[in-house]
């Protein structure tokens, strides 16, 4: 057992000093984009006192506002759960494929179908109750997503064609029939039944809610404890069933893998399908427990984050999660950030970008704190393009 505490250490140092490098790396981008910080800089000559204090009071007003912003109260903390959860989501769908050797682009595309169907069946379906009517608008998106993605999977599987051109092509489908139903067969009417002029969809009937665990103005619902639960349906199916065994060993070796018996094509459509069912719940997630109606580019990019956060997560369900709440405190405060620092928004995004920089290079960050190198098989990304 104490074999085991060590090695989940030694997976976890790595992660943790990336986190740890990206925000002292932002705090040095926040300094230099700050004008005063450059103006006392400019003056240093007078004696380096006033400028380190400025210095320190950008960096520390930055941080101060983005933990404020995200865990300095009920309010915050409610928000980056819930920015947090379409990201479990989301990144599960992108780990799920990467296990099985695939990488899943299109995310993005299967979450909005997985919105438009669930949206759908949670305003036009009526008469039905709570207990019906909300599992149903749930199966629902998960279905339209997992449809969605078995698309690619099956080309992939039957002609080889490679999943991230198809997925990418998918998206750009997904998004135009998004915009086409929301502009016609979706769209919310006007007063007294008249053609609306905003292209949102009707709003959801109430029984279709995720029920929201607190009063108003906190919006934290039921669908977080779902995103834990399917994480960790994630991980017993991965590991603990042989489909599970299958997928890893596709994405392994494929070639080693057909020569086993397993059928690597019907694997690739079922894993894809798997994959585009958690895309789409991330969707309905999002319109039956946030919004509550649709409308148009309704998602920030968590179907394209979630390609960093399966990264940063060592594509496995509990990494993941850990890097979702990570990602949802950093959106979360990142508003705070503006408002209070005067800090752009972009800088969260670069914060993001520097700390998978670290996570995907560990020999960088063994080499900066003097760590003894180790070797450890993960998850086939990819096996080139072209390849079957």
């Amino acid at each position: 057992m104490s074999e085991r505490i060590r090695a989940m250490g030694r997976a976890a140092a790595i992660p943790l000093l990336a986190v740890a490098t990206g925000l002292v790396a932002g705090a040095l981008i926040v300094v230099v984009t700050d004008v005063e910080v450059i103006r006392a800089w400019g003056r240093a000559w007078q004696g380096p006192g006033h400028a380190l204090a400025v210095t320190w009071h950008s960096i520390a007003t930055a941080y101060r506002a983005l933990y404020e912003g995200s865990l300095g109260s009920a309010y915050a903390i409610s928000e980056s759960l819930v920015t947090a959860t379409p990201y479990i989501f989301a990144g599960l769908a992108v780990a799920l494929g990467f296990r099985a050797g695939l990488f899943n682009i299109g995310v993005e595309g299967q979450l909005f179908m997985g919105a438009l169907a669930s949206v759908w069946v949670g305003y036009s379906v009526k008469g039905l109750g709570a207990w019906l009517h909300l599992p149903l608008a749930l199966l629902a998106g998960a279905a339209a997503g997992a449809a969605w993605a078995a698309i690619p999977g099956y080309l992939k599987a039957r002609t080889g064609a490679h999943e991230v051109v198809n997925t990418i092509m998918m998206n750009y489908i997904a998004f135009r029939l998004s915009d086409w139903l929301l502009n016609g067969p979706m769209k919310r009417p006007g007063p007294g039944g008249t053609p609306g002029f905003v292209p949102i969809s009707p709003e959801v009937l109430p029984t279709a809610y995720l029920p929201r665990l607190f009063e108003p103005p906190l919006r934290f619902h039921a669908g977080f404890f779902l995103a834990l639960a399917l994480a960790v349906g994630v991980w017993w199916l991965l590991w603990r069933t042989p489909l599970g065994f299958e997928m890893r060993s596709v994405g392994a070796n494929p070639n080693a893998a057909r020569t086993a018996g397993m059928a690597v094509g019907r694997t690739y459509v079922v894993a894809m399908a798997l994959s585009g069912a958690l895309a789409g719940l991330a969707g309905a997630n999002q319109v039956l427990g946030v919004d509550r109606w649709l409308g148009q580019g309704f998602s920030p990019g968590y179907g394209f984050d979630s390609i960093a956060l399966a990264l940063l997560g060592g594509s496995h369900p509990a990494g993941v999660v850990l890097a979702s709440l990570l990602f949802g405190t950093l959106r979360s405060g990142a508003t705070r950030m503006q408002s209070v620092a005067g800090i752009p928004i972009d800088i969260i995004t670069i914060l993001q970008a520097l700390i998978l920089a670290f996570v995907a290079a560990p020999a960088l960050v063994r080499a900066l704190y003097r760590m003894r190198g180790e070797t450890a098989a993960g998850p086939v990304l990819t096996r080139g393009w072209g390849k079957g």
